[in-house]
């Protein structure tokens, strides 16, 4: 009963998925299927909105993930060895940006980057994604820390190491897991989002999934089931490598 259980959920998550790569394949730009074709691939590698705005997404996705993981890592390294009194107020409140409905976020920064006179570009962009990126980084950092015995530190504190060299060597090799799990969080919510984007983007400074969503408007083209089809195949590739990775490392840390 279980496993005919876990086939229903998984028929009911990956059907949508299969539908749309085989639609990908159809020559026909309607619904009925009239034969096997790549000429939406062709026609999506032509179509320079499509390439430009995907760049621009990775782009973006790259630098608000790398300024996440550091301002991340070093708030929860620092919550962790600090001790006051608001702080499990702050720790709360660092909290809000992942718990607050888009809408609201994007709204927040529209008024905000114009009452500063900001233009919109990609730096608001890369401002506006680092923020909600954070607290993903912030939690799954905080969570590792939790669990860590400081006798290491300590160990490595009362063998002469400074405090960033005991950081270096033994602190961030312990969270290095926690941080690529909030990195990977942040960096696919920074891919994916489209209400914030709406708001802040430039008009050459337009992400991915703005793009998608106003082409959606006037109904669904083949040139999107091929996006979503090459997009998945790169999401698995890269479920793949790092359960691949994780497997040899640990094959190596046994050996």
């Amino acid at each position: 009963m279980s496993q005919l259980y876990i086939w229903v959920v998984l028929a009911v998550m990956y059907l949508p998925m299969l539908v749309v790569v085989a639609y990908s394949f159809n020559s026909s730009r309607y619904s009925n299927w009239e034969g096997f074709s790549l000429q939406w691939y062709e026609e999506l590698f032509n179509n320079s909105a499509i390439v430009d705005t995907l760049n621009n997404s990775l782009m973006l996705a790259f630098f608000s993930c790398a300024l996440a993981i550091l301002l991340g890592t070093m708030g929860a390294v620092g919550m962790a060895k600090s001790r006051f009194r608001t702080q499990g107020l702050l720790e709360n409140v660092s909290l809000i940006p992942m718990m607050l409905p888009e809408i609201i976020l994007g709204m927040a920064y529209l008024a905000l980057f114009s009452l500063c006179r900001v233009p919109f570009s990609m730096i608001t962009l890369i401002i506006a994604h680092t923020t909600f990126c954070i607290p993903y980084v912030f939690v799954s950092v905080q969570s590792r820390l939790v669990g860590l015995d400081p006798a290491y530190v300590e160990a490595a504190r009362d063998l002469g190491a400074s405090q960033t060299r005991a950081f270096y060597d033994i602190t961030l090799p312990l969270i290095a897991p926690a941080v690529l799990n909030g990195a990977l969080l942040a960096f696919a919510m920074s891919m994916d989002d489209v209400v914030i984007s709406f708001f802040v983007a430039g008009t050459n400074s337009q992400t991915l999934p703005v793009q998608v969503y106003s082409m959606l408007k006037s109904g669904v083209t083949p040139e999107i089931n091929a996006l979503c089809t090459l997009m998945l195949v790169a999401v698995f590739l890269a479920i793949g490598l790092f359960g691949l990775g994780r497997a040899l490392f640990k094959r190596a840390s046994r050996g």
